[in-house]
């Protein structure tokens, strides 16, 4: 008992200094996170890419068409349409179909 006023003394903001040290943690992890779904999607994609190599071209074509379907419905055929810039876009996502 006598030896334990040779323990170093902790500072006065250690609750403030361990609240920083959990918010860095749980930014860290959630971008750990996010990492690994962006390379799960792309491992997916080298092997649908792989399996059927027209898959992509597929993926292109639809991805124009349904740009110009927004274009349509939301009126604007100029200019590539925003989803959001839609009065009804949610109507016209294929979730909701």
């Amino acid at each position: 008992m006598a030896e334990s006023s040779s323990l170093p003394e902790l500072p006065h903001n250690i609750n403030d200094d361990v609240l920083e040290l959990n918010k860095d943690l749980e930014r860290i992890v959630e971008d750990v996170e996010n990492i690994s779904v962006q390379l799960t999607w792309m491992a997916y994609d080298l092997v649908a890419l792989r399996t059927s190599p027209e898959l992509g071209a597929a993926m292109d074509r639809l991805e124009e068409a349904c740009h110009r379907c927004f274009a349509v419905v939301c009126g604007d055929q100029q200019q590539e349409p925003e989803m959001d810039m839609c009065p009804d876009s949610t109507a016209t996502t294929p979730d909701h179909m």
